[in-house]
């Protein structure tokens, strides 16, 4: 249900559709909120013109994400589709600030699970604002129960993490020693080593002073 009261009318002049995807890590997929917009996007008789998606944590700014130019280049009538409001930003002021900007260029902004439409007018800057701070409270809230977690498990007197002296046994490029040294010897440059695994530099140098500190094990593959 449309809080509202009242659905927005899109036009019906081939304006250009846009879908949006974020995720904070390389750990999670793009597909369950592609998948999403697009059952939303044909409920909607809605055809999407172009998809933007980036893996890029929530906190940094629109303008150095992909999210920013995007917004930018939007025009009067353009459709912005999100699987939830949360994916513009991750406080209420980034995302109070990019909702205004497309109701000043007139553009429209549907989230699939909220169900919200943005449009200029007086109701959807109220929405705007209520599910931004809803967000935030949100994500404050965990905040502080994870805080007080760990404030109760120190008061037990549990350790919290690591043991001093222990150090991390896994590292990103564990169990490709064997391979990093193959490339070595067959004279690789560091730049492909790591375009190969996927890496970059300093990762690949931090873990080649790891194999000098203890002999290397074999991949497991």
């Amino acid at each position: 249900m449309i809080c509202s009261g009242e659905r927005i009318v899109l036009p019906s002049q081939a304006k250009m559709v846009y879908a949006y995807i974020r995720v904070s890590t390389d750990k999670q997929t793009v597909e369950n909120q592609r998948f999403e917009i697009q059952n939303f996007a044909n409920e909607r008789r809605l055809v999407i013109d172009k998809w933007v998606s980036e893996t890029v944590s929530g906190t940094k700014a629109a303008k150095d994400r992909k999210l920013g130019p995007l917004l930018k280049k939007m025009k009067k009538g353009d459709t912005l589709i999100l699987s939830e409001i949360s994916r513009l930003g991750r406080n209420l002021m980034s995302i109070m600030s990019m909702l205004n900007l497309c109701m000043t260029k007139e553009t429209f902004v549907l989230t699939v699970k909220e169900k919200y439409e943005l449009g200029n007018n007086i109701n959807s800057q109220v929405l705007a604002f209520a599910f931004g701070l809803s967000a935030q409270i949100e994500r404050d809230l965990i905040s502080q129960r994870t805080k007080e977690g760990l404030a109760r498990r120190k008061a037990a007197g549990q350790q919290l993490g690591r043991k001093k002296g222990d150090k991390n046994s896994h590292y990103k490029l564990s169990g490709k020693e064997k391979l990093i040294l193959t490339m070595l010897e067959y004279k690789y440059s560091k730049a492909a080593i790591c375009r190969k695994l996927k890496c970059n530099i300093k990762t690949l140098d931090e873990h080649l002073i790891r194999m000098r500190e203890k002999p290397c094990k074999s991949e497991d593959n």
